[in-house]
């Protein structure tokens, strides 16, 4: 089969390797039939991500169709239409009792594209099918549902979630990629007074802008944080949600939150950042950090069902799988391609 390989920092291919077979009884194979890029595998391309060696097929999101399940799989069928979640989870470990996918002690969490083969290949294999896929509902949109293998939940859970966003709040968003702008459509669940989109690109911005943010600053000149200051009468924001992974996006949020308010990092950060504990130690500040558990797919997939929540409106490019490199490219360069989230069909 044909499969987007990481050969090292800086280094992708698409070559043919074996295509997976049953490890476990509770394993799927799944046929790709769309899935598309991560934030993440930036990271992982710039080294930021050791635990990806070299020779890993990348890619943890998509859809597809079973092709294969162990004989402990109960919950699907072969032929079933599929939302293969980023996290895998046995769903019987203690952390799993708790809701805590991300941390399965079994063998699950993010292992996709991570520590074991991804789904930016023809066919992948999903360790724990029963609690790690979603069935499908008919007629619905394949390449919405795209969006819910990763992207829908992370701005929710480790944004909204955990910034504990409230109606009347004033919510800070710092950087309007896919997972900013995942998290700004979510957080309208919770009717904040205001949001507050933080980027250097005035593409993405306008795009907040039309998705619901009621504010946007541009930080090319390294103001966001005098600009929010400004806006909120020299108060700050109650919740300050960081959703790239750098320390100058980690040093705006620690700056604008007020006190009483909440910090929560989504982004995947590859080096330290500084934490002003000096400053923020008696501010009453509640900072977290998360790696998705996708505890709330569920209910985000009842949600775009509905049209409640249009996450399509976030795909801005598609290509085929014999295409991926062109793919990677133009989602590397997202200011200059005006890229957000690209879908990557498997036609082969």
């Amino acid at each position: 089969m044909k499969a987007l390989v990481f050969l090292g920092p800086g280094k992708l291919a698409l070559v043919d390797k074996p295509a997976p077979a049953i490890e476990n009884q509770t394993d799927a194979i799944v046929k790709i039939t769309k899935t598309t890029i991560c934030g993440t595998d930036l990271h992982i391309m710039k080294g930021d991500v050791p635990t990806v060696t070299e020779g890993r097929i990348l890619g943890h999101e998509g859809v597809g169709i079973i092709e294969q399940i162990g004989t402990n799989v109960s919950n699907f069928s072969v032929g079933d239409h599929v939302l293969i979640s980023c996290i895998s989870s046995c769903g019987k470990c203690g952390n799993c009792k708790k809701g805590m996918y991300s941390h399965c002690e079994n063998g699950g969490g993010w292992v996709l594209g991570n520590v074991i083969d991804g789904t930016q290949a023809e066919y992948v294999r999903i360790p724990f099918a029963d609690n790690s896929l979603y069935p499908i509902p008919a007629g619905a949109d394949e390449e919405a549902l795209v969006m819910l293998s990763d992207i829908l939940p992370t701005g929710f859970e480790c944004g909204v979630l955990s910034g504990q966003v409230k109606p009347g709040d004033t919510v800070a968003i710092v950087g309007a990629g896919p997972i900013g702008l995942a998290t700004l459509l979510t957080a309208q669940f919770f009717s904040p007074a205001e949001i507050i989109m933080i980027d250097i690109d005035d593409h993405r911005l306008e795009i907040a802008r039309k998705f619901g943010a009621t504010k946007v600053i541009n930080n090319s000149d390294g103001t966001a944080i005098k600009k929010v200051m400004e806006l909120t009468g020299n108060r700050g924001v109650d919740v300050a949600i960081e959703a790239i992974g750098l320390p100058l996006s980690f040093d705006i949020c620690q700056a604008i939150v007020t006190a009483g308010g909440h910090i929560a990092n989504i982004g995947v950060h590859g080096k330290p950042v500084q934490l002003n504990i000096d400053k923020l130690w008696s501010h009453n500040i509640t900072l977290t950090t998360r790696l998705v558990d996708t505890v709330t797919t569920p209910m985000l997939l009842k949600t775009v069902m509905s049209g409640k929540v249009q996450p399509n409106h976030l795909i801005t490019h598609h290509f085929e799988l014999n295409e991926i490199m062109q793919a990677y490219t133009t989602f590397g360069n997202a200011m200059r391609e005006h890229a957000l989230k690209v879908i990557i069909t498997n036609s082969l």
